[in-house]
């Protein structure tokens, strides 16, 4: 039975609440995404100029990575403090230190003017993008799903998932329009500078509106129980959240990095690989390639709410499982279209390749979400999604820029990526179903464990 802390919040609320969600995620994943398109354009010839093209792209790639690896050290932090003080003021941060990054990086000089220092600086900057991001993910689904019931949470936790489609549309929708008016020269001297400077605007306009929400009733609740709690006994658990999530949920967290594994790595071949591929070995131009993911990131957009309203009909697991086992067998079939060179056949490899990524993402929010007790949640999910992308979305475009180079073929490419949906498979289904779980439930058996008791069992 759900609590009264669970109960769903009016229409008008929890509308608001998505769409400070959303569009914080949006502008997150704008600036984020920006970095991985203009890796692909312009930074192997601005800050890597000594390099052959090919070098000079995998150089800018790796401080394309770097960010990635800063998500866990953001992971742990934003959610060490996010189960401690909740899950509001840790967005506004997030925000804040994304759009300064970002903003920054319009600035920035390039190698012909200061030197080794400019990739130096590029990639301190690109840390910071990435510190901001490991702790955004988190608190924008959670927010969402600590507001809703169990009974539609699916659905409305997936739209912070829209925000990573939005803020790719927006982004290489920015640089198509500029590539389409500018000369090659004119974008590579300063235009690639303008969609970076627009995220100071984007930053205003996400901070408005984030903090015209309220910090969820399940949180609140949890943290009247804790503050209780320390009243009667020791609470050093309840004060180190990452040591909860170690104690009671090293197993979803292991699952978690699993499921993320396909997610992470398809969708960086797919949307930012791919703009290497397209135009160096299918002869497809930069400016056709940067249309067929705008288009692609569209239908991307629109699916994902609908994934996650079938996760709440039939499982998390069933449409996760689905989006895992299409993008493994539908990467030969993409290749071979991108192959062709025509722009339908690359829209419809990125469409439907995105599509089935959507199947993977949708419901990720609210599964990770059931997977923890309140006090933990943040910390948990972060470090789960985070950790991951280290291994998955972090070396992805590195990864197969690198394959491309050693063996001049999409076949290993292909295999790393089906390689990876693989262990998402397995993952997924050594899973428990979380589609019926109430937070709050969860939050009542995290608060009376017993000895003989296992988790999974104590979290239903």
């Amino acid at each position: 039975m759900a609590s009264a802390a669970s109960a769903p919040p009016t229409p008008n609320n929890l509308k608001r609440i998505v769409a400070a969600s959303l569009i914080g995620t949006t502008i997150e994943w704008y600036d984020f995404f920006l970095y991985g398109s203009a890796a692909a354009l312009v930074f192997n010839k601005l800050f890597f100029p000594d390099s052959d093209p090919l070098v000079g792209t995998l150089l800018s790639f790796l401080t394309y990575a770097v960010g990635f690896a800063a998500r866990p050290l953001g992971a742990l932090v934003f959610g060490h403090y996010g189960d401690r003080l909740g899950r509001k003021k840790l967005l506004v941060l997030s925000l804040l230190l994304m759009g300064g990054a970002t903003f920054a990086i319009g600035l920035l000089p390039t190698h012909a003017t200061i030197g080794t220092a400019a990739p130096v600086l590029l990639t301190v900057l690109r840390l910071v993008q990435g510190f901001a991001l490991g702790g955004e993910w988190g608190g924008a689904v959670l927010l969402v799903s600590e507001h809703g019931d169990a009974r539609r949470r699916g659905f409305w936790a997936s739209w912070p998932q829209t925000g990573a489609p939005a803020g790719q549309l927006l982004a290489t929708g920015v640089l198509s329009l500029l590539t389409a008016l500018l000369s090659d020269a004119a974008f590579t001297s300063w235009g690639w500078r303008i969609p970076f400077l627009l995220s100071g605007v984007l930053v205003i306009v996400g901070l408005w509106i984030r903090l015209s929400v309220d910090e969820s009733p399940v949180f609140k609740q949890a943290l009247a129980q804790a503050e209780a709690r320390s009243a009667a006994r020791d609470a050093t658990a309840e004060k180190l959240p990452l040591v909860a999530v170690l104690r009671h949920h090293w197993r979803d967290v292991l699952v978690a990095m699993g499921a993320r594994m396909a997610e992470n790595i398809s969708y960086y071949v797919i949307t930012a690989f791919i703009l290497v591929y397209a135009t160096t070995s299918a002869g497809v131009s930069k400016q056709t390639a940067l249309n067929a993911v705008l288009i692609a990131s569209a239908v991307h957009f629109a699916v994902i709410p609908a994934w996650g309203a079938l996760s709440d009909r039939i499982g998390r697991r069933p449409v996760y499982l689905m989006g895992a086992v299409g993008v493994g067998l539908w990467m030969f079939p993409f290749f071979a279209l991108i192959d062709t060179g025509g722009f339908g056949s690359l829209l419809l490899a990125v469409t439907v390749g995105l599509v089935l990524h959507g199947a993977m993402y949708a419901p990720q929010a609210a599964f990770f979400s059931e997977m923890f007790a309140t006090r933990m949640r943040y910390s948990g999910a972060s470090i789960g999604a985070q950790f991951a992308s280290v291994a998955a979305g972090a070396p992805a475009p590195l990864i197969a820029t690198a394959l491309l180079s050693d063996y001049g073929s999409s076949t290993p490419i292909a295999l790393y990526v089906i390689a990876a949906a693989v262990l998402t498979v397995i993952a997924v289904a050594a899973a428990k179903e979380t589609r019926h779980r109430d937070l709050a439930d969860v939050d009542a058996a995290e608060a009376t464990p017993t000895a003989s008791t296992p988790h999974d069992a104590r979290a239903l």
